[in-house]
This record gives structure tokens, C-alpha cells and sequence, in this order.
């Protein structure tokens, strides 16, 4: 690994951080993995935080693996479509004072999602565990449809799932209609009596995360409880919804689903299958072929050697080079 063919991919999410280095030639050579997720602050995602972890990975990584320079970097960061501006200004910059990279990408996860599932073919791509986002390319332009959080949207995400199922706990708490005694069984088991449930959720950082907590046992009421299945079957049409809106209209496109929300299994799958039918008749579904990190060394990839096609945009996918002050 002696020329500017070697590569720098990071996936940097809620969980943490995956690095890998790489070259065209031979693909992946080393990785490593942080547990710490990246924070955010006031300009959005902290660069600095950023750098501090991925300096010692990287340089372990080329010891590793021999390698003596990189030529690209790709960096696909959760948040960055609204949270990235810092990073866009500080990131390349940093990344060839430190390790003299002279192209770095900086792509949306969403993006990096996509490219993971289905590489560089049009169609459209839903990606779900606690948010929920759909993107979609006809490989001019990018679109997306939700990914707005679980205050405003991520509808059908897991967190969705995990709010709608307490709701329909509490409604059987207080006697109003709509209610699950198996859903209020099944919360206070995981979070005590149900009076005291929004001072346990109210205050939490992580409030997202707990509400998704609870989409496992809507999932497991599913096949008795018709308020359980009613809930998934809502969640199913929101994914569908949004994978149409970002869908290409004309040819032949591809959809797939990628993220953890789908391990949930046939209770949420089977209404999501009937809803893309519905709804998308003319694309054709098939299984994600990689994750993230996988989408992330695809573009590092094609852009290490001068392949790089994918549409660009300034949220989403946006490529820096040479040098910068």
C-alpha cells in the first residue's frame, strides 16, 4: 500500500465509530471499531471529537495493514445532512494535515445506507432502527423523505413503534378506548407502574433509544393482540409511504431495506411487503447486499480511483480537494 490508491471509510453513528483502510486493488485491509459516539454541540457534529478518536485508528490501522499514504477519505456521519456544517468546514482539512489526504467525501449516513444496500443503482432504500429514513437516487439527484426525528417524524422507526405501543399501554391504564392489557402488561414489566412512566422518559438524553426499547414487545404481542398488529401495520405503511416518495418513477428501480428495526421479523415485514406492492408495483425488491460501513468503502473506493459517480449535493454527499488552509 504505496500510493494515493490506499483509502480511509468511516461509519461514524449513534453506537460509534468503524474505520477501515483500504486499497482499490486488494479492498479492505484493516479496521477498528469505537463504542463512543461522536458528540454534537453547538455548531453540530464536534470535528475535534471526531479527530481525537479517529487519529489513533487510523494510525494502528496503517501500521496494521503497511499502509504509507492514503488519497482518499470517505467520512458517512449520522446527522450530517442537518448537523454537519462544522464538519463539512473543518474535517477535510484536518484529514490531510494529519495524514495528507487530498480527496475526503463527506456523506450522510442515509447515503452511505444506500450505497450499502444497493451500490450505485437507482431506487430506493429504507433504513430503520430508532429514526427512520428514506432515500432514494434515479442517479442525477438524491431524495429524501423523513429522517426527522422522533419529535417530528421517524414515523414508523422504532421509536415510533415503542411511542405508539406505551400509548396504547396507557390508554388501557386509564380505561379509554384503543388500549392493550398485553402492552400495559408487558410495559410494566420493563418499566414499573404506569403512573410514573413520563418521569422516567420526560428527562431522559436518550429518550429515542428507551421508546425503541419497547418496539420488541409490540412485535411480540403482535400475533394475539390486534392493537399490537394494528401498530405495525401502521408502521409498515409509513416505511412504504416514504420509500415512495423518494422512488424513482420511470425504468426498473430497486428498493431494499436496511437496519436493525427489521430483525422485528413478520409482523412487521409481512404488512411492509403488501404496502411497497401497493405502492410501488413497478420496482422490484431485493435484499440489501451490505451495511453502512460497507456503502462507505464503496465510495472510498470509486473515489480513491477517480470512479466516483454518484450524484453530488451539498448536504448529502459533498467531495473536497486539494488544499485547504
Amino acid at each position: 500500500m504505496t500510493d494515493v490508491s490506499g483509502f480511509l471509510a468511516v461509519d461514524s453513528g449513534g453506537s460509534g465509530m468503524r474505520v477501515v483502510v483500504g486499497t482499490v486493488e486488494q479492498g479492505v485491509a484493516a479496521r477498528r471499531e469505537s463504542r463512543e459516539p461522536v458528540r454534537t454541540g453547538d455548531r453540530g457534529i464536534d470535528a475535534g471529537h471526531l479527530m481525537e478518536q479517529l487519529v489513533p485508528m487510523v494510525r494502528a490501522l496503517m501500521a496494521e495493514s503497511g499502509a504509507v499514504r492514503l488519497g482518499a477519505a470517505v467520512v458517512g456521519a449520522a446527522g450530517l445532512a442537518t448537523l454537519g456544517d462544522g464538519l463539512r468546514a473543518e474535517l477535510p482539512a484536518a484529514l490531510e494535515r494529519e495524514f495528507g489526504i487530498g480527496r475526503v467525501a463527506l456523506v450522510a449516513d442515509a447515503v452511505t445506507a444506500y450505497v450499502g444496500a444497493l451500490g450505485a443503482r437507482p431506487g430506493a432504500v429504507v433504513a430503520a432502527g430508532t429514526g427512520l429514513i428514506a432515500m432514494g437516487t434515479d442517479l442525477t439527484r438524491w431524495r429524501r423523505a423523513d429522517g426527522w426525528g422522533h419529535l417530528l417524524g421517524d414515523c414508523g422507526s422504532g421509536a415510533w413503534i415503542g411511542r405508539a405501543g406505551l400509548e396504547a399501554a396507557l390508554r388501557a391504564h386509564d380505561g379509554r378506548p384503543g388500549g392493550s392489557a398485553g402492552l400495559l402488561a408487558r410495559a410494566e414489566e420493563l418499566f414499573g407502574p404506569m403512573r410514573g412512566l413520563p418521569g422516567k422518559l420526560y428527562p431522559r438524553p436518550d429518550r429515542p433509544a428507551v421508546l425503541a426499547s419497547f418496539a420488541p414487545h409490540v412485535a411480540a404481542c403482535a400475533d394475539v393482540d390486534p392493537v399490537a398488529a394494528g401498530i405495525l401495520r401502521a408502521a409498515a405503511r409509513h416505511m412504504a409511504e416514504s420509500a415512495a416518495a423518494v422512488c424513482p418513477t420511470a425504468g426498473a428501480p430497486q428498493v431494499a431495506l436496511t437496519g436493525g428495526l427489521f430483525k422485528l421479523g413478520a409482523p412487521l415485514l409481512v404488512p411492509l411487503e403488501e404496502e411497497l406492492s401497493k405502492r410501488l408495483p413497478h420496482a422490484r425488491r431485493v435484499p440489501a447486499a451490505g451495511d453502512p460501513l460497507q456503502g462507505a468503502v464503496c465510495i472510498a473506493t470509486d473515489l480513491a480511483a477517480g470512479a466516483l459517480t454518484l450524484p453530488s449535493d451539498d448536504a448529502m454527499l459533498c467531495v473536497v480537494t486539494g488544499k485547504r488552509d
